[in-house]
């Protein structure tokens, strides 16, 4: 580590950084808190999402979920309804479980060491050290991928960032960096350097308030940093899909499992199939009748819906049926639900553009 330091300036990198950060700021809505709760649930949310998608996310989040108490007692459809389209959903089931933990155990405020915060529920490294550097001012470095894009090309750090182990290298180069008088500001400095000037594609050197510090940009290798593993190839899955409606109106919903992806929310009914049209009528009718005694009669293709996950993609042919025969429901996981009423239920973004066209229209 002393190696990797040696001779850089580092008093001079933080005061450029944190000036910089303290004029050009962007205005964000957790920007204006110094509760660590509050910034908590915008570091959540950020993960793998982008701040212009989020905001509107946490202002609406923050307004039914005011303080640590509301979210830790709230019910799990509430709060699934709330973060319905952001994805990942495990992160806000995680954060409920957290933010219980410390309303039980810690009288409602949000330990301000790193042992107890990093013990709670989804509260990794880099959440730690944001939240403990943002809300209370302690020199905790927060390294995400964002953070270690910038710091391999200021410290022109050939690793594969990919990997645990680099991370560390990070980690602990950031221990030695943080400005002590300032770890919020250096912190979250870096973070907008890396959104705003530093960016994975042709970063703004010209612009940059540490170019002079930064040893890739003077190597000649700032484009070619971080290094990084090319990610495994996405799979892809047909998917059919049936918006079902009975004799009054109603339209068949179901939840999905407790657990893997998009646990519990609610979806049409839909199984993994082949691109043949006669081949998915068939499958659609095989599993209605097996998992809900129905008889239904499927029609044409309504539509065609694409959702990219990060490891998936989804291609989903939408039909319309109708109901020939059924037995009464005894499952809480489905139930008919008045059209007008749907959208009380959290749906994944996939279906929700099945409700855009062929609930809402």
């Amino acid at each position: 580590m002393t190696e990797i330091l040696q001779e850089f300036n580092t008093k001079g990198f933080q005061e450029q950084l944190v000036n910089w950060f303290e004029e050009h700021k962007r205005d964000l809505p957790w920007r204006k808190t110094r509760d660590p709760y509050r910034i908590w649930v915008s570091e959540i949310m950020l993960q793998q999402t982008r701040v212009d998608t989020v905001i509107p996310y946490y202002n609406n989040f923050i307004q039914k979920f005011p303080t640590l108490q509301d979210l830790a007692f709230a019910e799990e459809q509430e709060i699934l309804k709330a973060w319905e389209g952001l994805g990942y959903y495990s992160r806000v089931r995680n954060l409920q479980a957290a933010v219980r933990e410390v309303a039980e155990e810690y009288g409602g405020k949000v330990p301000d060491t790193k042992e107890k915060i990093s013990q709670l529920k989804g509260v990794g490294p880099y959440t730690a050290g944001a939240v403990l550097s943002i809300a209370y001012n302690k020199p905790e470095p927060a390294v995400d991928g964002n953070v270690m894009r910038v710091i391999s090309r200021v410290l022109l750090i050939e690793e594969d960032i990919g990997k645990v182990k680099t991370r560390t290298i990070f980690e602990r180069a950031l221990s030695k960096m943080i400005s002590k008088q300032k770890p919020s500001e250096f912190n979250q400095g870096l973070m907008e350097l890396g959104a705003l000037v530093c960016t994975p594609k042709s970063p703004g050197c010209l612009l940059c308030p540490v170019r002079e510090y930064c040893r890739a940009y003077h190597a000649g290798k700032e484009k070619s940093l971080p290094i990084k593993e090319k990610k495994t190839k996405v799979k892809a899955k047909d998917m059919a899909a049936i918006v079902l409606r009975n004799n009054t109106g109603e339209v068949l919903i179901e939840r999905r499992p407790e657990t893997g992806l998009l646990a519990k929310l609610w979806q049409f009914p839909n199984i993994e199939t082949i691109k043949d049209a006669k081949q998915q009528h068939e499958s659609l009718r095989e599993y209605l009748k097996t998992e809900y005694a129905m008889t239904v009669e499927v029609g044409e293709i309504v539509q065609k819906v694409k959702h990219v996950f990060s490891h998936l993609i989804w291609s989903i042919s939408v039909y319309e049926g109708t109901i020939l025969s059924e037995k009464p429901i005894d499952n809480d996981n489905i139930r008919w639900v008045n059209e007008n009423s749907i959208e009380s239920f959290p749906f994944p973004v996939s279906h929700q553009k099945i409700i855009a066209q062929q609930i809402r229209r």
